[in-house]
């Protein structure tokens, strides 16, 4: 039992007669990445060898950075493409306010859907999960809660598409960005 349980700690899986090392293939060495470098930190999976966790610092210490600049980038796109559409309204139906107001809500609205409402559809589909269970995993994850009570792609009962990890790790960036920018609007609301 005690060997079962290391080799699960290092990556290998269970699967009936077989093992899989699916935590450290592209996919999941990439969401490992990903989870590192937004801070989420699940706690499932972490370096276990000492070369490996100075590696994970010395990542963490210039990914972290990084990984802001691009989220930042990312919401300031995000932000610049909700206000040229409200510029566009404003000038296509000469509309000041409404056009902003409008915009604004299209832009919460369709990152909702992206976000938080979408994608737990697919985690019921491909981790057996309820709808309330995937939306708290969402909110968890891009709020970099990150508890690690529920992770994607760690059920070593279901077989996972190779694109899955990969989706998922991009819905992350991209959905920090804008719950990001849904932060900033609400701290400049309550200001």
């Amino acid at each position: 039992l005690q060997g079962i349980i290391q080799a699960y700690k290092s990556g290998i899986t269970l699967q009936g007669n077989t093992t899989s090392l699916g935590r450290w293939n592209f996919s999941g060495s990439f969401f490992f990445c990903i989870s590192a470098i937004t801070t989420i930190g699940y706690g499932n999976l972490s370096p276990s060898t000492v070369v490996g966790r100075i590696f994970c610092i010395l990542f963490a210490l210039f990914g972290i950075p990084l990984n802001l600049v691009l989220l930042n980038e990312i919401g300031q796109l995000m932000l610049l493409g909700v206000q040229h559409c409200a510029h566009c309204l404003e000038e296509a139906f000469h509309w000041q306010k409404k056009a902003s107001l409008l915009i604004k809500t299209c832009a919460l609205v369709t990152g909702l859907l992206l976000f938080l409402l979408l994608p737990p559809l697919l985690f019921s589909e491909k981790e057996g999960w309820s709808y309330e269970e995937g939306f708290y995993y969402s909110f968890i994850t891009l709020s970099t809660i990150g508890f690690g009570d529920y992770v994607i792609g760690m059920n070593p009962d279901r077989t996972y598409p190779g694109w899955y990890k990969n989706v998922i790790s991009l819905w992350i960036l991209f959905g920090m960005a804008w719950l990001a920018l849904v932060i900033k609007f609400c701290i400049n609301f309550l200001e």
